[in-house]
């Protein structure tokens, strides 16, 4: 335990009450990669950021954590040898602590867990040939947290995480505030646990505010102040990007103007004043865990929640979708990755090379603020990755056997195309673009799964509307939504053991053609979109809404489970609370949660039916996202995919030529009782 300065008498606290000093300890982020910084600027990001750390750390002997990815360490290496050499230097003083993160910053939540777990193997790798160490802590990327990835780290090796404390406890009203000063035990989805030391994005920023000369040193040390306590605690007041301080990395036209005084003098100053102060001790982040054993230390607690089910850092626009649908054009990119990792998942003994660039091409930084000149860089490694391991080979057509005529029953009365096999029924909407009417699991119920709700079905005002399933919408800013949902002259066909309903939607950005089919020998049922667009305004394109039956699935047993960049599923249960994953953030930010679907399925239901929705992740990346409104004596729960999102990394996007050829496909088929891991 670190040693104890005397205590005093807070000024907000009654006399009676002795005030324990504050243990404080912080962290740098660095990051080579940086999405807006050109390559050739990175010598200058060394000698104006990197160097100036080490000399604080050297100078004032701060018991300092420093954080940086395999990548970076092997460009710093390349750029400034001696950089390295002092780095080293300071570890094995004791002065540095060296955190770990991987080979590079990869949002967890998005990929497979093979990548995970290559990414941490890989990164483990160029700690140890580099600074022959192995880190204790892992600061968990980008702060993008799920349970699955818990146990990729604790397989790793690492001893804890670090993970921001603001987001998970704005969705876990229960747990008490004084948790965030002590260390907690993470748990994941597969029952491990992983002791948890909290990084906290308002104090980090109230640094940067420091150092940017927004505040002054008193304002800031009552920030710290207020921050005490009459138990022991502990606060990180860093935990963020070193290439900030003496550096604009340009993200933004709204960053904070240079001034004439070295913003890392202005930091040397804190800790001067920090360490002087007898109310503050400085420790090592490491030191933390030892607080486990501290009263409210060590509880289990689970990060995600339903309506929060990938927790990330700071202000609601920093969300899964940031990475997955927004940028220049990330669905294109996290498509083309899941092409290159089926690739190698199919290989007898792929080359940790190849397991490397794909990390590397899977990299956060190339979906924000990455600039026009490194966007055609990694444009260029892509297609050198995707010629040695995609040669082009026609897809052979899957030959399921014959199906007799006789197996489907096809009728059409008025607006609706009907069809029924031995073990299941099928009604398409002709005036609404063959949107869903119903879906029937004739071995389960005699009630479909799946329906439109139509107008009316709510009594509540708000939801005054007809809510379709198997449709899309497009939302441009100021313009009409463009949707699937006209009048249709459809034609079908059997083949291959399956009767397929095709139809054409115009559209002003171009056509769009739908495919409904359904199996002869097992209730299943697909829905297929082809878009033909040359170019697509930025704005949201939603998709394959799947509304559940309210009369068939049980209020009090709803949940939707699936993988989030883990091995484990990950189950979620409703509780009968409000969810919108969906909802706007700001008139920039078009969303605000979503799932990552890394296994490609996605299950909802109750505690007696599951509906089973797959997603071809090599066609389309598209993530997961649940909206449940309690209405009346009803309720509405519905599972929408998403394949384009907006946020202030694609405002300056017109136009997106991803939709050239896109398609996406969902396949849909029911089971019985729940049988996935269940979390509360």
């Amino acid at each position: 335990m670190p040693a104890m300065p005397f205590m005093f008498i807070h000024e907000n606290q009654s006399p009676d009450m002795i005030v324990e000093p504050l243990y404080l300890f912080s962290f740098f982020h660095l990051n080579l990669a940086f999405s807006s910084i050109e390559e050739e600027q990175r010598p200058e990001v060394i000698n104006r950021c990197y160097w100036p750390l080490l000399r604080l750390v050297r100078e004032q002997r701060l018991p300092m954590g420093i954080e940086v990815s395999g990548y970076t360490l092997e460009t710093i290496k390349a750029l400034d040898p001696a950089w390295i050499e002092e780095l080293r230097r300071l570890c094995r003083e004791g002065l540095t602590e060296f955190i770990g993160s991987g080979y590079v910053q990869i949002i967890g939540p998005l990929v497979p867990a093979a990548v995970n777990r290559a990414n941490q193997r890989i990164g483990l790798q160029v700690y140890e040939g580099i600074l022959g160490l192995r880190p204790q802590l892992a600061l968990v990327n980008e702060q993008a947290y799920s349970a699955g990835i818990v146990s990729i780290y604790k397989e790793t090796g690492y001893q804890a995480i670090i993970m921001e404390w603001d987001n998970p406890a704005s969705s876990h009203p229960e747990w008490n505030p004084e948790w965030r000063y002590l260390p907690q035990l993470a748990c994941g989805s597969e029952g491990t646990t992983l002791p948890v030391i909290w990084n906290k994005s308002i104090a980090f920023q109230k640094f940067q505010r420091y150092a940017h000369g927004e505040i002054e040193l008193p304002e800031y040390i009552e920030f710290l102040n207020q921050k005490r306590g009459v138990g022991e605690r502990t606060l990180a007041i860093y935990g963020n990007d070193a290439e900030i301080f003496d550096f604009r990395p340009g993200r933004f036209c709204t960053e904070a103007v240079i001034g004439d005084e070295s913003e890392w003098t202005r930091i040397s100053r804190l800790f001067e004043a920090i360490k002087t102060d007898g109310g503050f001790t400085m420790i090592r982040p490491s030191q933390v865990i030892d607080f486990l054993g501290h009263p409210g230390a060590g509880h289990r607690l689970r990060l995600e929640s339903a309506e929060q089910p990938v927790p990330v850092k700071k202000q609601a626009k920093y969300n899964l979708m940031r990475w997955a649908l927004a940028g220049r054009d990330s669905l294109g990119l996290n498509t083309s990755c899941w092409r290159l990792f089926e690739a190698l998942a199919a290989c007898s003994d792929p080359a940790e090379s190849d397991w490397k660039e794909l990390c590397y091409l899977w990299s956060s930084d190339f979906r924000t603020h990455i600039t026009a000149k490194r966007w055609q860089g990694v444009q260029q490694r892509l297609a050198a990755m995707q010629q040695r391991l995609l040669p082009t080979v026609p897809k052979v057509a899957v030959h399921r056997g014959p199906a007799s005529p006789d197996a489907f029953r096809v009728r059409q009365e008025g607006a609706f195309l009907e069809i029924e096999t031995r073990h299941q029924r099928l009604r398409l909407n002709l005036y609404r673009g063959l949107a869903v009417d119903g879906w029937w699991d004739k071995t389960i119920s005699d009630k479909p799964l799946i329906r439109t709700l139509p107008h009316g079905y709510f009594d509540d005002i708000h939801y005054g509307a007809d809510f379709y399933t198997g449709h899309f919408v497009l939302e441009l800013p100021g313009q009409p939504k463009l949707t699937d949902l006209s009048a249709v002259d459809p034609h079908w066909e059997i083949t291959n053991g399956q009767l397929v309903v095709h139809a054409e939607i115009t559209t002003s950005l171009g056509p769009v053609c739908k495919e409904i089919t359904i199996n002869a020998d097992q209730p299943k049922l697909g829905i297929a979109y082809h878009f033909y667009w040359p170019r697509c305004p930025n704005g949201t394109l939603r998709l394959g809404h799947i509304t559940l039956n309210p009369e068939l699935f049980a209020r009090d047993s709803l949940f939707f489970s699936t993988h989030n960049g883990g091995d484990a599923t990950e189950t979620f249960f409703i509780h009968d609370k409000p969810i919108n994953h969906l909802a706007p953030v700001s008139a920039l930010v078009s969303a605000s949660h979503g799932l990552g679907v890394t296994s490609g399925i996605v299950i909802v239901g109750d505690a007696t039916h599951r509906l089973i929705v797959e997603v071809d992740k090599t066609a389309s990346a598209v993530t997961g996202h649940i909206l449940y409104a309690p209405v009346d004596d009803h309720y509405l729960y519905r599972l929408i995919f998403s394949a384009m999102e907006m946020d202030d990394t694609s405002c300056h996007v017109q136009t997106r030529s991803c939709f050239k050829n896109r398609e996406v496909s969902l396949c849909l088929r029911s089971s019985g009782s729940m049988t996935t891991n269940s979390r509360s």
